[in-house]
Protein backbone atom coordinates (compact mmCIF):
# COMPACT_ATOMS: atom_id res chain seq x y z
CA UNK A 1 0.00 0.00 0.00
CA UNK A 2 1.17 3.43 -1.28
CA UNK A 3 2.13 5.99 1.94
CA UNK A 4 3.09 9.54 2.39
CA UNK A 5 6.45 8.05 2.75
CA UNK A 6 6.65 7.16 -0.60
CA UNK A 7 6.79 10.69 -2.02
CA UNK A 8 10.03 12.01 -2.98
CA UNK A 9 11.55 15.57 -3.71
CA UNK A 10 14.13 14.38 -6.54
CA UNK A 11 16.57 16.91 -7.37
CA UNK A 12 17.06 17.80 -10.99
CA UNK A 13 20.11 18.61 -12.79
CA UNK A 14 21.37 22.62 -12.23
CA UNK A 15 23.34 24.12 -15.04
CA UNK A 16 24.60 27.37 -14.20
CA UNK A 17 25.76 29.92 -16.96
CA UNK A 18 25.63 33.73 -17.14
CA UNK A 19 23.61 33.77 -19.77
CA UNK A 20 20.49 32.02 -17.99
CA UNK A 21 20.66 28.51 -15.88
CA UNK A 22 19.10 25.75 -17.29
CA UNK A 23 17.33 22.31 -15.63
CA UNK A 24 16.09 19.27 -17.20
CA UNK A 25 14.02 16.27 -16.28
CA UNK A 26 14.58 12.65 -18.53
CA UNK A 27 11.94 10.08 -18.37
CA UNK A 28 12.87 6.83 -16.22
CA UNK A 29 15.98 8.48 -14.90
CA UNK A 30 14.94 11.82 -13.13
CA UNK A 31 11.04 11.27 -13.58
CA UNK A 32 10.69 7.49 -12.03
CA UNK A 33 8.27 6.30 -15.21
CA UNK A 34 7.42 6.34 -18.63
CA UNK A 35 5.99 9.84 -19.40
CA UNK A 36 2.62 9.18 -20.95
CA UNK A 37 1.27 12.86 -20.60
CA UNK A 38 2.15 16.23 -20.24
CA UNK A 39 0.21 19.35 -18.64
CA UNK A 40 0.61 22.57 -16.78
CA UNK A 41 -1.56 24.85 -14.75
CA UNK A 42 -1.41 28.25 -14.63
CA UNK A 43 -3.31 31.36 -13.81
CA UNK A 44 -4.60 30.06 -10.83
CA UNK A 45 -6.55 32.66 -8.76
CA UNK A 46 -5.56 33.63 -5.29
CA UNK A 47 -6.94 31.11 -2.78
CA UNK A 48 -8.03 28.62 -5.03
CA UNK A 49 -7.18 25.29 -5.32
CA UNK A 50 -6.45 22.36 -7.69
CA UNK A 51 -6.45 18.63 -7.57
CA UNK A 52 -8.44 17.49 -4.19
CA UNK A 53 -8.51 13.74 -5.60
CA UNK A 54 -6.59 10.15 -5.97
CA UNK A 55 -5.43 8.56 -8.77
CA UNK A 56 -5.73 4.60 -8.88
CA UNK A 57 -2.99 4.18 -11.32
CA UNK A 58 -1.33 7.25 -12.37
CA UNK A 59 1.59 8.77 -10.80
CA UNK A 60 2.97 12.33 -10.85
CA UNK A 61 6.08 14.05 -10.54
CA UNK A 62 5.28 17.88 -10.13
CA UNK A 63 7.93 20.89 -11.23
CA UNK A 64 7.02 24.55 -10.18
CA UNK A 65 8.47 26.25 -12.93
CA UNK A 66 7.92 29.32 -11.82
CA UNK A 67 6.77 30.75 -9.01
CA UNK A 68 5.33 28.73 -6.00
CA UNK A 69 2.33 26.59 -4.72
CA UNK A 70 2.18 23.87 -1.84
CA UNK A 71 1.13 20.37 -2.61
CA UNK A 72 -0.79 18.66 0.49
CA UNK A 73 -0.52 14.47 0.11
CA UNK A 74 -2.45 12.78 2.16
CA UNK A 75 -2.67 8.61 2.75
CA UNK A 76 -5.72 8.24 4.47
CA UNK A 77 -3.92 8.35 7.69
CA UNK A 78 -1.22 11.30 7.41
CA UNK A 79 -0.91 14.09 5.35
CA UNK A 80 2.39 16.45 4.92
CA UNK A 81 2.39 19.21 2.70
CA UNK A 82 5.72 19.90 0.27
CA UNK A 83 6.58 23.66 -0.80
CA UNK A 84 7.71 23.46 -4.36
CA UNK A 85 9.32 26.84 -5.32
CA UNK A 86 12.74 26.17 -7.60
CA UNK A 87 12.50 24.65 -10.96
CA UNK A 88 15.21 22.52 -10.29
CA UNK A 89 13.36 19.70 -8.32
CA UNK A 90 10.52 18.04 -8.52
CA UNK A 91 8.03 16.25 -6.56
CA UNK A 92 7.18 12.60 -6.73
CA UNK A 93 3.61 11.11 -6.01
CA UNK A 94 2.39 7.57 -6.47
CA UNK A 95 -0.79 6.58 -7.01
CA UNK A 96 -2.95 5.81 -4.19
CA UNK A 97 -2.52 8.99 -2.52
CA UNK A 98 -5.09 12.02 -2.77
CA UNK A 99 -3.65 15.38 -3.24
CA UNK A 100 -4.45 18.82 -3.33
CA UNK A 101 -2.82 21.95 -4.54
CA UNK A 102 -3.10 25.24 -2.49
CA UNK A 103 -1.25 28.82 -2.31
CA UNK A 104 0.04 29.51 -5.84
CA UNK A 105 1.72 32.61 -6.12
CA UNK A 106 1.10 35.09 -8.40
CA UNK A 107 2.19 34.13 -11.96
CA UNK A 108 3.06 30.68 -10.87
CA UNK A 109 3.14 27.97 -13.40
CA UNK A 110 2.84 23.86 -12.04
CA UNK A 111 4.40 21.11 -14.83
CA UNK A 112 3.08 17.91 -14.56
CA UNK A 113 4.44 14.44 -16.24
CA UNK A 114 1.75 11.61 -16.04
CA UNK A 115 2.65 8.07 -16.21
CA UNK A 116 -0.49 7.09 -17.65
CA UNK A 117 -2.60 8.79 -20.83
CA UNK A 118 -5.98 10.82 -19.61
CA UNK A 119 -8.81 8.22 -18.33
CA UNK A 120 -11.82 9.56 -16.46
CA UNK A 121 -11.87 6.70 -14.48
CA UNK A 122 -8.55 6.76 -12.64
CA UNK A 123 -9.74 9.54 -10.63
CA UNK A 124 -11.28 9.41 -7.00
CA UNK A 125 -12.93 12.51 -6.14
CA UNK A 126 -14.69 11.60 -3.43
CA UNK A 127 -12.52 11.02 -0.10
CA UNK A 128 -14.50 9.13 1.77
CA UNK A 129 -14.55 6.61 -0.63
CA UNK A 130 -10.31 7.21 -0.92
CA UNK A 131 -10.31 6.35 2.41
CA UNK A 132 -12.10 3.51 2.94
CA UNK A 133 -10.41 1.86 -0.53
CA UNK A 134 -7.16 2.73 1.29
CA UNK A 135 -8.60 0.58 4.49
CA UNK A 136 -9.76 -2.13 2.70
CA UNK A 137 -6.28 -2.32 1.16
CA UNK A 138 -7.72 -1.94 -2.53
CA UNK A 139 -5.68 1.50 -3.16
Amino acid sequence: MTTINDVKIIDLPKILDERGNLSFAEQSKHVPFEIKRTYWLYDVPGGECRGGHAYRENQEFIIALSGSFDVVIDDGREKRSFTLNRSYYGLYVPQGLWREMENFSTNSLALEFASIHFDDNDYIFDYEEFVKLKKDGRL
